[in-house]
């Protein structure tokens, strides 16, 4: 076995981590993944079942605030796939401490353990929640890889998420810099398509929520478009393969506002009852199609929004969270 084969995935029980492992394996990878709990059969049979899984994979139980507990997982192997994120479910009592220093930290501490065991590259999960609200952006221009989060404004605003996600990956490429790692940057947007775990992940339970009727006003802080979760998956091994990969890379579909998801569900289900001419709450954000140039010059072909709406809304109606 090739060691440039062997390789560690945190955050492997979710639901972008879960088909980054199914893909991993497919291609002849020994994976390395991380759970919260490894008692948890909700983190762990999914895995476990995967095709090549009981060859070629192994579980870790890992904190991202325990360096140990990351260093066992990294270990031995040349290559990470960072996706293990802190996320906050409900009111944040203190952002700093549930948040953005667990965001920051966990982040910081996988960079050392990946320099420690020496790896080739690491492949850092972020989103386009560290691309927007940016509210200094030029007017009339396509956010891309060269707009920041505002973090300031984010903080004023309390949007700890999207000030999270901008805080890891400044910290992912200043250490990089600084020790000479080799790191590179994905950055999906609203994360959809089919699920392998059992529970519902953030970006299907918003859809869900849209599809119900109810509030998912928060998402517009920074939706500027959707992607399938196979597309997001192989553009993190096209990230790790690919030597020519260099910085950050935009992945969605298109750069679409979010009155266009709701139109494109009304469009495709008319059975449940969406307004078809939801109000534009973005028109700030200029629309674009074929926006990851980067991404696609590596080889990725992207699905299209329709595709992926249809994909997660079977699998809602799979899991009985749809009719």
């Amino acid at each position: 076995m090739s060691s440039e084969k062997r390789v560690c995935v945190t955050g492997g029980s979710g639901f972008i981590g879960s088909w980054v492992i199914r893909l991993l394996l497919e291609r002849g990878y020994t994976v390395r993944a991380t759970v919260k709990d490894l008692n948890d059969e909700g983190e762990t049979k999914h895995l476990l079942g995967l095709d090549g899984a009981s060859q070629r994979l192994r579980l870790f139980q890992m904190d991202l605030l325990d360096y140990t507990s990351i260093l066992a997982a990294v270990q031995g192997t040349t290559g990470v796939f960072h996706l293990a994120f802190p996320i906050v479910f409900g009111p944040v009592q203190d952002p700093q401490r549930e948040q953005l220093d667990p965001a920051e930290k966990g982040t910081l501490n996988v960079l050392r353990a990946a320099r420690a065991c020496k790896v080739r590259r690491v492949v850092v999960t972020s989103s386009t929640a560290a691309i927007l609200p940016n509210p200094s952006w030029p007017a009339g221009v396509v956010y891309d890889e060269d707009s920041w989060t505002d973090i300031d404004y984010c903080k004023k605003l309390e949007f700890w998420y999207p000030a999270s996600k901008t805080l890891a990956e400044r910290a992912a490429w200043e250490f990089a810099a600084k020790e000479g790692l080799d790191v590179v940057v994905i950055n999906p947007g609203m994360v959809l398509g089919p699920m392998l775990h059992p529970a519902i992940g953030v970006c299907a339970t918003i859809l869900l929520h849209l599809i119900q009727g109810r509030d998912v006003g928060g998402i517009l802080n920074s939706y500027m478009g959707c992607v399938d979760v196979r597309d997001v998956a192989l553009a993190h091994i096209l990230l790790y393969e690919k030597p020519s990969a260099r910085g950050r890379h935009l992945c969605v579909e298109a750069v679409t506002r979010w009155c266009d998801l709701v139109a494109k569900v009304a469009e495709l289900y008319p059975e449940f009852q969406i307004p078809r001419h939801s109000e534009d709450k973005q028109p700030w954000l200029v629309r674009a199609e074929s926006p990851s140039k980067k991404l696609m010059e590596l080889g990725l072909h992207f699905r299209s929004m329709g595709q992926v709406i249809k994909d997660t809304v079977d699998g809602l109606r799979s899991k009985g969270y749809l009719q």
